[in-house]
């Protein structure tokens, strides 16, 4: 600690305000905020901090500056500006810096609304930011249906009009406009459908909604039918736009809600802006963490982030749990149920879905990145020692104790890897005993790559419960693997995972991607075990008998098979007919094994 640092802390006020850390080289590495600036500031040297980029830090800090400021919300704005403004290396950092649409009624005669990036302090009224330009697009298009607004630049004062300066356009033609331009339209009477859209924009859909229906009941009463068509297709028009921005339900709900969730060098922020129930603002965007900060942290910072870009003042937001944040007339609401909960539902799902898509896009650039992740996740579930990169797991198959086989396969890197499948006929098991065809198979399959020197997989899957589970135990112990490879059981019924020497199995959330890992795998093992065990099965079943005859060929069995049809048929044939089929000399040799195997 140098001797500047040691003055600083000896005269910081016991004050709310903002601090700055500065390094040898005179740049900002970091600014924080402080409800008490002496205990937080001091707190960086007197004590051992866990976190390594911490430790890092506080030994760059050569120079302490600091800001006294009136209250503890004045510091989150302060804090946010200069973390904008400098971008210090150690502070988080929001990750756009883009503008966002805004849409503008503009001060002037007959006004124009269309859609702009640039605020300007001229009078005009601004309605936004948009995070989506489509939604945008969308709400100019309704205005321009529903109350035909002009879109062109003509300067319309009262004095140009009169003067005859202008003619109507394409856009009279076509009824996308009333003619402002050659008063075939009154100033009062655009100004009124200026003030419905003013009205919209603000998410007081039901007051207009409210209003026209009551013109179109007044014009239906004069007998005005085409008149109050009109009306009805505009309320229609109207409502349509709150159906879609209408999320959660008819309650006149003004609020903002906030959700986050993290991830290991990052945290998502959703914000959702709801007037009179519609949610007409949603954004979500993603913090960098560069130290050890608090969920509580990083929720406050997102809080005074889009309140202050997105002009929010509303008095109540709905957060999933409190901030460590304090705003003066402010209502923080942590919902357990109702309307408010599906808001914040909503919200968290859109965290959600948010954070999966950026991790898609992640994966897609570095498909490594996806086996990487699910396989650790494998790892954590599983309590294994290492990651299991190379995963085999095995089946066995047999009907009615016929033909009993066995198949491995082969997952690296989470993926099947098809050329090294392999099929095995179990040799020294009679009948259906699947333990101990257990027992051979993995006996096999282990001593074989031990003796080649091939390369072992870091987990073995056994398609049973504990007594499958038991046998290969028993092999593994036998050729001495028992304890360098993981094992595991996965049974069927409920899905549950068995570990060697542990009599209580594991049962694994049905949606994670360890347990759908396994599933597959084991699913992949029975599907190449019951295709080999069919073709054994179809092979000795049609060519079983007649492969004991000798001198015989393949051509001449298929002739006989043919023309016969079965074997029934043609052990009960005569000398002549299987004479006339195959000729005399192999005739002779099948009526000979006809005879002996009466």
């Amino acid at each position: 600690m140098t001797d500047e640092i040691k003055n600083t802390l000896a005269v910081i006020p016991h004050q709310p305000g903002c601090y700055q850390f500065v390094d040898e080289n005179g740049t900002v590495i970091y600014v924080g905020k402080a409800k008490d600036l002496k205990k937080r500031v001091s707190s960086y040297f007197n004590k051992h901090h866990e976190h390594p980029k911490t430790r890092i830090l506080v030994r760059k800090i050569q120079k302490i500056k600091y800001v006294v400021v009136n209250s503890e919300e004045d510091t989150f704005l302060l804090e946010n500006n200069l973390i904008k403004q400098l971008k210090p290396r150690y502070n988080v950092m929001l990750k756009d810096d883009k503008s966002y649409p805004f849409i503008v009624v503009k001060n002037e005669y007959f006004p124009r609304v269309y859609k702009t990036r640039n605020v300007v302090k001229d009078g005009s009224k601004y309605f936004g930011p948009y995070t989506s330009v489509q939604s945008v697009n969308a709400l100019l298009d309704i205005f321009r249906r529903v109350y035909k607004i002009r879109t062109c630049r003509l300067n319309l004062t009262p004095e140009n009009i009169a003067a005859g300066k202008f003619k109507v356009c394409l856009q009279y033609h076509i009824k996308q406009c009333e003619g402002p331009c050659e008063a075939l339209q009154s100033l009062a009477d655009y100004n009124k459908n200026i003030e419905e859209i003013i009205e919209i924009l603000k998410g007081n859909v039901a007051i207009i909604e409210r209003q026209i229906h009551e013109d179109m009941q007044a014009l239906a009463e004069q007998l005005r039918f085409e008149e109050a068509h009109r009306l009805k297709e505009k309320l229609l028009l109207i409502q349509n736009f709150r159906e879609k921005s209408q999320v959660v339900s008819n309650i006149n709900y003004n609020l903002d809600v906030f959700s986050m969730e993290e991830a290991e060098n990052s945290a998502y922020i959703n914000y959702l802006h709801v007037v009179n129930g519609a949610v007409n603002q949603a954004y979500t965007f993603e913090y960098k963490k560069k130290l050890d900060e608090s969920p509580e942290e990083l929720l406050g910072m997102g809080i005074v982030e889009m309140r202050q870009r997105f002009g929010s003042d509303m008095k109540e937001i709905i957060v999933p749990f409190m901030p460590d944040l304090k705003l003066p007339a402010v209502e923080f609401t942590i919902p357990q149920r109702g309307e408010k909960r599906k808001l914040l539902s909503l919200s968290e799902k859109n965290v959600k879905q948010y954070k999966i898509d950026k991790l898609k896009k992640a994966e897609m650039l570095n498909p490594e990145q996806r086996a990487t992740r699910i396989l650790k996740g494998v790892q954590n579930d599983l309590q294994l020692k290492e990651i299991p990169w190379h995963i085999e797991c095995f089946d066995n198959s047999n009907i009615q104790g016929t033909n009993p086989v066995a198949a491995c396969v082969v997952f690296k890197k989470a993926k099947p890897s098809k050329k090294d499948y392999r099929h095995y006929n179990v040799k020294s098991v009679v009948g259906p005993d699947d333990f101990a065809s257990m027992r051979e198979i993995v006996e096999r399959r282990y001593s074989r790559l031990l003796n080649e020197g091939a390369s072992l997989p870091q987990l073995i899957v056994i398609d049973g419960g504990k007594g499958q589970l038991h046998a290969a135990v028993e092999s593994l112990q036998k050729i001495g693997l028992y304890g360098k490879i993981a094992i595991i059981g996965i049974a069927k019924r409920l899905e549950e995972i068995y570990f060697p020497e542990d009599p209580v199995p594991l049962y694994i959330d049905k949606s994670s991607e360890t347990l759908k890992l396994i599933q597959q795998a084991r699913d992949e093992a029975h599907r190449f075990g019951i295709s080999f065990h069919r073709q054994k099965r179809s092979k000795s079943q049609t060519t079983s008998e007649l492969d004991q005859i000798k001198g015989i060929g393949p051509e001449t069995k298929k002739r006989l098979l043919i023309h016969f049809k079965s074997i029934k048929r043609i052990k009960e044939a005569t000398k002549e007919e299987i004479v006339s089929v195959i000729g005399k000399s192999k005739g002779e040799i099948a009526w000979k094994w006809i005879r002996g195997g009466e």
